[in-house]
Order: C-alpha cells, then structure tokens, then sequence
C-alpha cells in the first residue's frame, strides 16, 4: 500500500525514526484541504511509540477549524519531522535526518487519554516554573486533542549539496 523508498541507501532503520520522533519538537501535520488541496500545519507534538506498532503521535488544538473539519472528512494523515541537521566539517552543507509518518487521526474522546496527552505536551514544552496542571485546568473545554496512529513510517539521511 505504501512506496518502497526510492533511495534505499539512505533509508533509516526503524528505531532511529522513533529516536528521531521522541527528540524533535516540531513537525508539519498535512491533511487533505478544502477542494481537495492539501493543507500543512507546523505543530508541536507528542510521540508515544507505546501505542501499536509504531507508536502515535498527538496533536493539541482549538476546539474547531480547518484541520478538524479537514479531518472530518478524510482521517489519512501524513506527518513530516526533521532533526536541526549537522553542518560537514569543512563544508557548507548539512547532514539532515527526516521522518515520515502516514496513519489515520481522530479527535480523542476518552478524557482519561485527553489529560495523559496534555501532561505529555506540558512535560515536553512547559518551562519548569510553569504549572502543567494550572495550565490544563485553565485549558479545560477550550482544548482538543489529535491521535494520528501511525501506519507507516520511513526515515532518511540527506546530504544537503
């Protein structure tokens, strides 16, 4: 169902995708867009790679707009993640590691997994003199939260010249 990658040879293994997935912080969410154009939005996120076989992501957003209704009409999702990249010795371009992720999403409805995937966000983003907890409780009713299970996953090493 889903392409081989082309360039083999730069292929990553699989454990260095989700490393890849629990160390970044942001990524770009693509869905399928008003009259059928695609729409990517960067987002920040949580990686669970304890959920199924490649682990999901989750997203937290507004209780209503484009991504929401986008989703609402066809749950295929793609994610892209990319590490900061590390300059060749010597040389002018990067070395750079990128994932890509394809699954299906859905707005969580089980409250229980709602505030497991806020404390996740808080942990990942909030600076230690933040409250996750004050900032949930003041969140609470105006937040939603997105789980992208992962289908299919590859990752890449480039050489940027």
């Amino acid at each position: 169902m889903f392409r081989e990658m082309r360039r083999f040879k730069q292929q990553l293994p699989i454990d260095e995708c989700k490393q890849i997935l629990a160390d970044q912080k942001r990524c770009v969410l693509s869905v399928l867009g008003d009259d059928g154009y695609p729409y990517g939005i960067p987002m920040d996120y949580v990686y669970d790679p304890t959920r199924g076989e490649l682990g999901s992501f989750f997203f937290h957003c507004a209780m209503e707009g484009h991504k929401l209704d986008a989703l609402a009409a066809c749950n295929k999702a793609s994610v892209c993640v990319m590490d900061d990249g590390v300059l060749e010795e010597g040389s002018w371009w990067y070395h750079v590691r990128s994932v890509i992720c394809f699954g299906r999403a859905a707005v969580v409805a089980d409250e229980q997994l709602v505030d497991e995937a806020l404390r996740a966000v808080g942990a990942k983003y909030f600076p230690p003199e933040v409250s996750t907890e004050a900032e949930i409780a003041k969140s609470t009713g105006r937040v939603r939260i997105i789980e992208l299970r992962i289908e299919h996953m590859s990752g890449k090493h480039v050489r940027e010249k």
